[in-house]
């Protein structure tokens, strides 16, 4: 039996389950097989250097499925910030058309620039209130981000079990639940709280596909539920990532009194987070994580891991829950 929800219709996606945009993970590679397997895969935009990269990127992933995949747009302030429309104007150029978005207000920009194309607008969110503004606005899909994500959880420190159904219970339009997700309990608890389906990064980078060391693989197992940091709190740009040597230094740093981003500037560098996923070289720099590393036991292919968190949530829909009705 296949799971069919709002998700799956709309997407034109067999499973619910969507690969978040990830920073130099979201590659041809990652992206198609998430989309073999079933999933939506999800290319990042910013992963590659330029436009007329990510032009050749997309036609890349299309040459590796013939499935529905999306392109990935965060935008955050940044001292040199990219040339987002025209990124935009590349996914519009590829023929995409699902597009995920996070960050800042100024995204509706690259939003009215896609919508005239029937491109699909996903936004992520980490509250209730933003998810209400983005449906206001014109986005097709709300992805719910709890306290449990990898990347930037907000700063109301909600987590998916309150966010999900508090969202559920406002949001019309479809919603994923993102931020811990990585197995069939999870999908199947997701679907219980009001959800569409779930949004999976960190499960997807402990993958045979992901294009990221098999060093830095082997530390998503090896941390457990307790194995991230949330650093610059301070900022009120709060970031969950994974524990390593690296992190451990930048939240004793930041732990001075009167501490400015310029104290570990170095250690939480693109460039440095990079040359980790790369080289696995774990004492480079940072990476992304979330909690749901306690859950990470294995690197399967993505076909195996989409196949066993279906089976799963089934087997948890048709059989545990419906034995408890009398």
């Amino acid at each position: 039996m296949a799971i069919r929800t709002r998700i799956t219709e709309l997407l034109g996606i067999e499973h619910p389950i969507v690969q978040g945009g990830m920073q130099g993970v979201g590659t041809a590679e990652m992206a198609s097989a998430v989309s073999n397997a079933g999933g939506l895969g999800i290319l990042t935009g910013l992963t590659q250097p330029t436009p007329a990269a990510l032009r050749d990127e997309i036609e890349r992933c299309r040459s590796m499925t013939a499935k529905p995949f999306g392109v990935n747009m965060t935008v955050f302030p940044t001292i040199n910030s990219p040339d987002y429309k025209a990124y935009a104007q590349a996914i519009i150029d590829g023929g995409v058309k699902i597009v995920e978005t996070a960050g800042t207000p100024a995204v509706r920009e690259i939003w009215a620039q896609l919508k005239p194309h029937g491109i699909v607008i996903l936004h992520k969110c980490t509250a209730v209130r933003h998810a209400l503004s983005a449906e206001r606005a014109g986005c097709d899909v709300i992805s719910i981000d709890g306290f449990e994500c990898a990347g930037h959880p907000g700063e109301d420190d909600i987590p998916g079990l309150i966010l999900i159904p508090a969202a559920a219970d406002k949001v019309k339009i479809p919603m994923l639940a993102s931020g811990g997700f990585g197995d069939g309990r999870g999908l199947a608890a997701a679907l219980a709280l009001g959800a569409d389906g779930i949004n999976m990064g960190t499960r997807f980078c402990a993958t045979q596909e992901a294009p990221i060391h098999a060093n830095v693989k082997q530390a998503y197992i090896d941390n457990d539920e307790r194995g991230t940091f949330l650093i610059f709190r301070s900022f009120k740009n709060t970031a969950r990532v994974g524990k390593n040597a690296v992190s451990e230094e930048v939240v004793r740093r930041l732990a001075v009194p009167g501490a400015k981003f310029s104290d570990v500037q170095e250690l939480v560098a693109g460039t440095a987070g990079r040359e980790l996923l790369k080289t696995g070289d774990l004492s480079k720099g940072v990476f992304w994580a979330s909690m749901v590393q306690g859950l990470i036991h294995d690197i399967p292919t993505c076909q195996v891991l989409i196949d066993r968190i279906v089976a799963e949530a089934e087997t948890i829909i048709r059989g545990r829950l419906t034995s408890f009705l009398v």
